[in-house]
């Protein structure tokens, strides 16, 4: 049953047109059905992001999922902006999908607080700073600042965090839910606390996986096998990791072990020596599997 809220969002600025950025803009624009501005200072990773939408909706023509027209009206919602202040002053929501750089996403929200209409919700992708933080720089629009952490794939997977932070309003929270329920999202609200539910659920289950290869209990082959053919997970852990970006599975861990000072979160000393390397998983061809070859052993 959707949230019923006085002022529902009714358009959206994306910040960052990476995998994330344009995966929730096209979300939006297909199952939301509002106008999405995408906002990168970077041409082209505007271009790469509208790219990917064209073969998004040309992948669903094709199956027939939609229709040429729907195409064409989902594509036509969503508008490249390179400049911020353009984007977002008009909008009902601001969501910002930009990496995971603590002083960055601060500087954003310092700027969305002076630029943004006095109504707009901002939003923040983030998987693990702290909602509080980054609230605490949007200096009079605190209790506008919420977290909507998708999960990746963003067009794939139904599950979405929403995290208060202290300063989060219970309007915010209301117009938030309403909206990412209208995307179709299956929505989970969480505390802002380290890693929030998702990640800090699944961190120290990833890296509990790299420990016991770095300490010889198992193969990494083994590891993944036994938890997808025992324990029902579509995807071994190890193999997860690869998928999420070993430096990801790295700077979460991190946060989790310094925000709580309990040693039961510290990263594996193997994880951090494979980003060392730079082998981050899939995005560089090579983590615990290659994949730098077709058809390569997952």
């Amino acid at each position: 049953m959707s949230t019923k809220v006085q002022q529902p969002i009714q358009s959206l600025a994306v910040v960052g047109a990476g995998q994330m950025g344009i995966g929730i803009a096209y979300v939006a624009a297909a199952n939301s059905k509002v106008p999405v501005n995408v906002i990168d200072n970077s041409d082209k990773s505007l271009e790469k992001g509208i790219g990917f939408v064209d073969k998004l909706l040309s992948k669903n023509v094709s199956k027939g999922k939609i229709q040429e027209a729907e195409a064409k009206e989902i594509k036509g919602r969503i508008t490249p902006y390179k400049d911020l202040a353009e984007g977002v002053k008009n909008v009902d929501m601001v969501i910002e999908a930009v990496p995971e750089i603590p002083d960055l996403k601060t500087k954003i929200f310092a700027q969305l607080a002076e630029v943004t209409q006095p109504h707009t919700v901002l939003g923040t992708n983030t998987s693990s700073i702290g909602i509080t933080k980054i609230a605490a720089a949007a200096k009079g629009a605190e209790s506008r600042v919420i977290g909507a952490h998708f999960m990746n794939p963003v067009p794939v997977q139904k599950g979405v965090e929403i995290i208060q932070g202290l300063q989060t309003s219970p309007e915010t929270l209301a117009r938030t839910l309403e909206f990412t329920e209208r995307m179709g999202k299956l929505t989970s609200t969480s505390q802002d606390s380290p890693g929030f539910l998702a990640n800090r659920v699944l961190m120290p289950y990833i890296n509990e996986a790299i420990i016991a290869v770095e300490t010889g209990v198992g193969q990494k082959e083994d590891i993944d096998n036994i938890m997808k053919n025992g324990c029902a997970m579509p995807m071994g852990p190890l193999q997860l990791a690869d998928f999420i970006g070993l430096d990801t599975c790295l700077a979460i861990m991190n946060v989790l072990y310094h925000d709580t000072s309990d040693s039961k979160y510290r990263p594996s000393i193997l994880l951090a020596k494979m980003v060392d390397a730079g082998w981050l998983g899939v995005k560089t061809g090579k983590g615990f599997y290659d994949y730098e070859q077709p058809g390569a052993k997952l």
